[in-house]
């Protein structure tokens, strides 16, 4: 009986879908397809879970790895649009915060949107919106972009300035990302003040060191998303603080930040990267290059002395001279000019300057220079070199123009119109880049897989900072490193201790990233250091001081 009953009635509604066709064929009304569209779409916007990403059919510019889709489905199911993404350095961060902004939007559930990020960066997350994730977003210019675009990139310094600062409050943000938010550290920065005052909905904060210096920090941020997760302040640091920097109770401080927090780490091996090969070039010093290395670090040593002597003198810049020497001469001329020419320069010393300038001055070619076009000419692929001193730079630059090799150079202080242009000379018509840390700091590079680390920091996060910028998520191929040295030097322990203490080259960037972030070894490390060459330390005493900071290395690890 209930067939009979049912029978009829489907018949009626396949007369109904055929007469319709029918008129539309006819052109009497609108396009059924049209319609089955829009109808899709209002279903769409009703879906009560992100069980499935919407967004993933729409992006064939990309294939998210499974930790992205699944910190994108964390965010919006659980967190509820209110999370800080503290992936490890690589790890893509940018394309979790994306699919969740795709998601949104494709439900109508998000549409004026403001993103803040570097200057350096802005016109890099417009074009990978657009390109990656079929988003159209636009590059603050002035002060009508906050009402007339529906999602603007801009810096987080022009957002919070008058008279720009004004117009953001004033408007009603469904969701705001903020890249590279350990810049909100500080509760009493304009930075923070921004943020907390933004009239929000949704809020992503993307950071790889939510700690970088005080355990506070941490709580600040969390304030940001959450105003009380933490407890109050002095709940804070009673339950959760051993120290200014130490946590404690940390079981229920992880699950206190699993509610508003996600960090995916390297090592739980949901991504494979390729490998990193490291070849540790060690080069004879000429004739030349060796009296002027010798009689530089003799002076060092002697002037080191008198200041500890005496307490008088700058420290600072004789490591600075010692490390430039290992550089290159050209480098070391900088200081020794300063040295001579400054009016306080006691005359002795002055003196012993001017000698050693002029010594610098009369080096006929650099070895290192010639081993790095050597290399250059060998490897035939698009390589950077990385140096800490833009006098190096320079010379090194020159060098290669004299030699046909076209180069480019990256340098801390670049707007970010000409790092981007820097950029794209590099990826599609010059073979080198050469850059400063300062300059290498924001940028990705993995369409390159060869790095040649011309001088080294004593610092061996610094040389992972650097190796970062191109073997990280979307590299293909294996990196290859290579570090010069010269035999003799500081440089030589240097680099033997960097090796076989630290292994830095075996661990992943996301352990080292903590280091940068969250240990205090910058220049007091350089210091230190420092202060057992000019005393003649033995090798061991040196290891020692290695062994010191990995100790540091490995809590760090543990406690992220």
């Amino acid at each position: 009986m209930k067939k009979a009953r049912f029978m009829p009635e489907l018949e009626w509604q396949e007369s109904l879908v055929e007469t319709l066709f029918a008129r539309e064929q006819r052109g009497e009304w609108d396009s059924w397809e049209l319609f089955r569209l829009a109808l899709e779409a209002e279903r769409t916007r009703v879906v009560p879970t992100f069980d499935q990403l919407l967004s993933i059919e729409q992006l064939p510019e990309i294939t998210p790895f499974p930790h992205q889709i699944e910190t994108a489905k964390k965010v919006l199911n659980e967190l509820h649009g209110r999370a800080i993404l503290a992936d490890e350095v690589g790890l893509g961060k940018t394309i979790e915060a994306g699919l969740i902004l795709k998601e949104y939007l494709i439900r109508g559930l998000v549409k004026k949107v403001l993103i803040l990020v570097p200057s350096s960066l802005v016109l890099q997350w417009v074009r990978e919106l657009s390109v990656k994730f079929k988003i159209q977003a636009w590059a603050q210019k002035n002060a009508y972009s906050w009402t007339d675009y529906e999602i603007v990139v801009s810096s987080i310094d022009t957002a919070k300035r008058d008279p720009h600062r004004e117009i953001v409050l004033a408007q009603e943000w469904d969701l705001v990302i903020v890249d590279e938010a350990h810049k909100l550290k500080n509760r009493k920065s304009k930075n923070w003040e921004l943020i907390n005052s933004l009239r929000k909905k949704y809020l992503l904060l993307l950071t790889a060191t939510p700690v970088q210096n005080e355990m506070k920090e941490l709580y600040n941020l969390i304030t940001l998303l959450k105003p009380g997760q933490l407890g109050s302040t002095t709940d804070y640091s009673s339950m959760f603080m051993e120290n200014r920097r130490l946590p404690k109770n940390r079981t229920e401080l992880k699950r206190a930040l699993s509610e508003v927090m996600i960090r995916n780490k390297r090592s739980e091996g949901s991504v494979q990267f390729t490998n990193r090969i490291v070849e540790p070039i060690l080069l004879e010093l000429s004739a030349d290059e060796r009296t002027l290395y010798d009689s530089v670090s003799e002076f060092i040593k002697e002037q080191y002395e008198a200041i500890e002597q005496t307490g008088k003198g700058n420290v600072l810049q004789l490591i600075t001279l010692q490390r430039q020497i290992c550089s290159s001469p050209y480098a070391a001329l900088v200081s020794l000019k300063s040295m001579k020419e400054h009016p306080k320069t006691p005359a002795g010393i002055r003196e012993r300057a001017e000698q050693l300038y002029a010594l610098a001055e009369q080096i006929p070619a650099y070895t290192k220079v010639n081993k790095c076009l050597e290399l250059i000419q060998q490897i035939e692929e698009k390589v950077i070199i990385f140096t800490e001193y833009r006098a190096t730079q320079d010379f090194i630059l020159y060098m290669l123009q004299q030699h046909g090799v076209k180069a480019v150079m990256f340098r801390g202080g670049f707007k970010k119109s000409k790092k981007d242009w820097m950029t794209e000379l590099f990826k599609n018509r010059f073979q080198v880049l050469v850059a400063t840390e300062a300059g290498g700091e924001g940028i990705n590079l993995q369409f390159c897989h060869h790095v040649i680390n011309f001088d080294l920091p004593w610092n061996p996060m610094r040389v992972e900072q650097r190796i970062g910028r191109v073997h990280r998520l979307g590299q293909t191929k294996d990196v290859k490193v290579y570090n010069l040295s010269t035999k003799g030097t500081i440089e030589e322990h240097i680099v033997n201790l960097l090796h076989e203490k630290i292994n830095m080259f075996e661990l992943v960037i996301g352990e080292l990233d903590l280091i940068l972030g969250n240990l205090k070894v910058g220049r007091q490390f350089d210091h230190d250091m420092m202060d057992l060459f000019v005393k003649g330390a033995s090798q061991d005493e040196m290891k020692a001081k290695y062994d010191e900071l990995g100790e540091k290395l490995k809590d760090a690890s543990l406690n992220a």
